[in-house]
């Protein structure tokens, strides 16, 4: 009898080329199906509740994947981490229904975008935020923030090669969070375009640099064009935390 399960996988994402299968590198999902084809001897499909980019992090990426292994949850848990390595883990396992979508069934997603900004780097932290040693305008980049909260056409912000159908999508939440010389931005929606996070972070940063006001962030917006943006922020700073069902 076919049971649906749904995993949480933390995953430290610098040596794969994101979450999704690749041609050209390995992948956080090719590792995740290795390891369940080797404990059920059943080929066996992850579908996750998106992508994540090559370089990105993850607390908690939500996957389901379908079996018909009598293995138990904690069964499941115990032997995927035996059979995945250090940087991929699984933190939860839990029967669900067959109804049940890990992309199609998300309400929310939230993501962080982490920035050290000090004077000098972190030799432990540097696989997971962006360094910036220029001062900040915090303040600033709050105001700026404010923008981006509610349901807008983030044209502006989406990747060159994005494919969605459309490029509407609503915000429910922008903050920024310092703390120890560390700079948390969280974003807070439903669905987002690809590289939208680190385009919005990298325009952000402009604001903070005083590269441009903060109120310019509306008429980027309102223009729907990418190329007066900011630049795209560097993966290793982004960190998927949670989804929402």
């Amino acid at each position: 009898m076919k049971k649906k399960y749904l995993l949480i996988i933390e995953y430290e994402g610098t040596a794969y080329h994101g979450w999704q299968m690749q041609k050209n590198g390995i992948s956080v999902q090719e590792v995740v199906e290795k390891a369940l084809t080797t404990i059920t001897k059943t080929g066996t499909t992850v579908l996750s509740s998106g992508r994540t980019d090559a370089g990105v992090h993850a607390e908690g990426m939500p996957a389901h994947f379908v079996t018909e292994s009598k293995m138990k949850p904690m069964e499941f848990l115990y032997a995927l981490n035996s059979n995945l390595p250090l940087d991929i883990t699984v933190k939860e396992v839990k029967k669900v229904p067959m109804s049940f979508n890990a992309r199609g069934s998300v309400k929310k997603k939230l993501y962080r975008y982490t920035i050290l900004n000090r004077d000098h780097p972190s030799a432990l932290n540097y696989r997971r935020s962006w360094f910036i040693p220029h001062k900040l305008d915090v303040a600033a980049m709050k105001r700026a923030a404010n923008y981006f909260v509610g349901k807008h056409d983030f044209t502006s912000f989406r990747a060159g090669n994005c494919n969605a159908k459309t490029p509407v999508r609503i915000l429910n939440r922008v903050e920024i969070f310092k703390e120890d010389g560390f700079l948390q931005i969280e974003f807070e929606g439903k669905g987002f375009l690809k590289h939208m996070v680190r385009n919005l972070v990298g325009t952000l940063v402009y604001v903070g640099r005083k590269k441009i006001p903060a109120r310019q962030v509306k008429v980027i917006l309102e223009a729907r064009n990418r190329r007066i943006a900011g630049p795209t922020a560097p993966a290793q700073g982004l960190c998927l935390v949670k989804v929402c069902y």
